[in-house]
């Protein structure tokens, strides 16, 4: 019974806005920096590959030939994981953990110690960088400072060079504050991401408690409608009938009404289906035509524009009960009643039920009373549109429905040209 259309308009996105097709998470944050640190890690690979032919006779063949495999190996399958999004986060742990055994191994495979930085400095950033993907931010601080450090001590052993220790201690510091950009960089980006994934939950949960509060007064105002106009309507009528031809509008009015609690029972969320305007506007002129009072009739501008079921639905209901109420309270047959439909520029639609009987003061109306306030005003306004009752004691009354809600004359309660009496 509750259409998705009465959901609130600052709820709803504006007809053909196009949402992010990739917006900002934390799993994609994760694949962008995954993806570039196995990529630089790739390259810098190849750099060290270079300086690999001229150092691989100073340490073991086997080790020299396991450790080249076994660390460029990973850096590949790291690239690889990141590109196809599978092992994303294990692949780059495998990779600082093979680089430690291989910086760890390589002083006892030493056959003469070199004079330079051994190839596996290159590739100490790599290191850093994919532990940061690959750890937690305490782990991959503690890799970040104790890696690098490692590298600097070996480097002042005997088989590592032997070089000064200020030697090993300036590269260590180097290769901290290089692999210190890359998490800083990683962390800040995910605590970023994070920050968006929750401010973007926190919304979704906002809406749809927004949304459920006003499906809930939008299915009461249709409930209280559906009673007024279906059941308490009949009823009233029923008891107040006395003339034969009262006593069949009330038994009209019954059989409308057990018709109409079928349907809402059976009743589905819309399902975004239309109707013309020329039919909504055919309905309501023969509903005008079926009331046991003389009504005037003018229809004008019916085009070919269409409009959703359920809003038809409620211009057709609110239309309804607004003559209903006329026939009931305006006053007898010699009342001069009217209704104009009218479809205006902009795809706008103007329905006016209008009398000159005896009127009302709309401020005196009991809270109570279910007849103007749900069935026309609230249900016009669930719709999408509005309903503006003008009406004092002893000059008429005239309901006044726009659809959708665009600015209008108000109407005057003196009728105008009156069409033909039908």
């Amino acid at each position: 019974m509750t259409p998705p259309e009465a959901a609130p308009a600052a709820l709803r996105a504006p007809l053909g806005a196009k949402l992010p097709r990739q917006p900002l998470s934390r799993k994609r944050v994760d694949t962008v920096l995954s993806r570039s640190v196995s990529g630089f890690g790739v390259v810098f690979a190849l750099q060290a590959l270079l300086t690999i032919p001229a150092q691989f006779g100073l340490s073991e063949p086997l080790w020299s030939t396991l450790a080249v495999a076994a660390v460029f190996g990973s850096i590949l399958l790291a690239m690889i994981c990141s590109i196809v999004k599978r092992f994303v986060v294990g692949s780059h742990r495998v990779v600082a953990v093979v680089y430690v055994i291989a910086l760890i191994t390589w002083p006892f495979f030493v056959i003469e110690p070199q004079t330079g930085n051994h190839w596996l400095y290159q590739l100490t950033t790599v290191a850093t960088a994919c532990a940061a993907v690959g750890l937690r931010v305490r782990g991959a601080s503690l890799y970040l400072f104790i890696v690098p450090f490692i590298y600097g001590t070996i480097r002042a052993t005997p088989n590592g060079g032997g070089g000064p220790w200020e030697i090993g201690l300036f590269d260590a510091v180097f290769a901290v504050i290089l692999g210190g950009a890359v998490l800083v960089i990683v962390t800040m980006t995910r605590v970023a991401a994070t920050s968006v994934d929750e401010a973007q939950g926190n919304a979704l949960e906002r809406y749809a408690h927004a949304v459920r509060q006003h499906a809930t007064e939008v299915e009461r105002v249709e409930v209280d409608a559906i009673v007024h106009d279906s059941v308490l309507t009949t009823f009233i009528s029923a008891a107040r009938a006395a003339s034969p031809a009262e006593r069949a509008l009330a038994a009209t009015m019954a059989t409308n009404a057990m018709r109409h609690l079928e349907e809402a029972a059976q009743a589905t969320p819309d399902d975004g289906s239309t109707v013309r305007f020329r039919q909504v506007a055919e309905r309501i002129v023969t509903a005008a035509r079926e009331l046991s009072v003389p009504i005037s009739i003018r229809v004008r501008s019916l085009d070919t524009r269409i409009i959703p079921a359920a809003q038809a639905e409620a211009l057709y209901s609110a239309a309804v009960q607004s003559m209903v109420n006329s026939v009931q309270h305006a006053g007898g047959p010699d009342v001069r009643r009217w209704l104009r439909v009218s479809g205006v520029q902009g795809g706008a639609i103007e329905i006016e039920i209008g009398d000159a009987g005896a009127g009302f003061d709309p401020a005196l109306v009991p809270g109570e009373r279910l007849g103007v306030r749900r069935s026309i005003i609230e249900r016009m306004a669930s719709a999408g549109g509005l309903a503006d009752v003008r009406s004092a004691p002893g000059r008429g009354t005239v309901v006044h429905l726009h659809w959708p809600v665009m600015a209008a004359v108000a109407p005057t309660l003196e009728p105008g040209a009156g069409g033909e009496r039908r």
